[in-house]
């Protein structure tokens, strides 16, 4: 492997780090900026600090499974190069657009895109079971939110209208916030990371590349993430305190689930679940049908299109370095 390819690689890890922060970071504290209890530059600095302390510690067995669970041999560096980038180019214009769409989705359409371009050995089995989870993950979210918001308003109407209650939950949705940041990276960081960990050569020791790509996503939360924190805290459903505590602690336990599980699921898709959940609860009129009808529609599009450019561009790369 030449150096050039090595950097190029390692930039395109980096690159989809930086797309999961942009799209997926804002999952974590969108429902807390809507419900107007931190800044968001404040909010992102919890990502940051949460999403590497996930990645260290229970980062691996999602990015063993990009890595080897879907094609189960080694990526070439050219495949690995070209999974990356067409997996970042997705969730990239889908920022813009200030759309959450699923960094998991894209990096797993990629992945299986190259691996059929290249005719490399397929676990189709394992591949259709991380897609049937993209379908779970929202269902148990929204159920646990619907669950969630409605023992906390049951709660909070026993209580004295007082100020300690309030207090109490401004504290809860900030730990929850926390908690979804740490379930980020644990199950998010392995789509930056996974196809370089796996590949024969090592570029870069995998606690370093942990510490880079959780910075990564961090810096792109931070200059790119606003808009689409401002959808998820603000354009599907309208959140007050128990909204945003309920949404926060049912998608972070959501992703840590599924990455004790090892499967990469979608942090949009949990968030998005969740608030469903809420607006199923005070009535499905309060949920924006077009934002949610762009965001399904995003959900669908990414890994095909994903799969589909990956291919092609794993086709074209191969010929040129023949």
């Amino acid at each position: 492997m030449t150096l050039a390819l090595s950097i190029g690689i390692v930039l395109a890890g980096l690159y989809v780090g930086a797309n999961i922060g942009a799209n997926d970071a804002a999952n974590c504290i969108g429902a807390s900026v809507g419900a107007g209890l931190i800044r968001f530059k404040v909010g992102i600095s919890l990502v940051a600090a949460f999403a590497i302390a996930g990645a260290l510690l229970q980062g691996g067995a999602v990015a063993k499974t990009v890595g080897k669970g879907i094609v189960t041999v080694p990526l070439s560096p050219e495949a690995a190069l070209a999974a990356l980038l067409c997996g970042g180019l997705f969730v990239t214009i889908a920022t813009f657009r200030r759309i959450p769409v699923s960094t998991s989705q894209s990096i797993v359409g990629a992945v299986a895109g190259v691996g059929v371009a290249g005719d490399m050995p397929m676990d189709w089995t394992k591949t259709l079971s991380i897609a049937g989870s993209w379908v779970l993950c929202p269902i148990l979210t929204a159920i646990l939110s619907y669950l969630l918001y409605r023992t906390t308003l049951a709660l909070l109407s026993r209580m004295e209208k007082t100020r300690g209650p309030r207090i109490v939950l401004t504290w809860l949705v900030l730990v929850s916030a926390a908690y979804g940041s740490y379930s980020l990276g644990a199950n998010n960081l392995g789509n930056a990371i996974g196809p370089i960990i796996a590949l024969d050569n090592q570029i870069l020791d995998p606690r370093m590349l942990t510490v880079l790509g959780a910075l990564s996503i961090a810096l792109g939360a931070l200059f790119f993430g606003r808009g689409v924190a401002e959808t998820v805290g603000r354009s599907i459903i309208p959140l007050d305190l128990p909204g945003a505590f309920a949404a926060q602690t049912s998608a972070g336990f959501g992703l840590h689930l599924f990455s004790m599980w090892g499967v990469p699921v979608s942090t949009s898709q949990a968030i998005v679940g969740a608030l469903l959940g809420i607006g199923l609860y005070r009535g499905i009129k309060t949920v924006s049908r077009s934002k949610m009808s762009e965001v399904v529609i995003g959900w669908i599009a990414t890994p095909t299109c994903a799969g589909a450019v990956s291919f092609l561009l794993f086709v074209v790369i191969r010929a040129a370095s023949a």
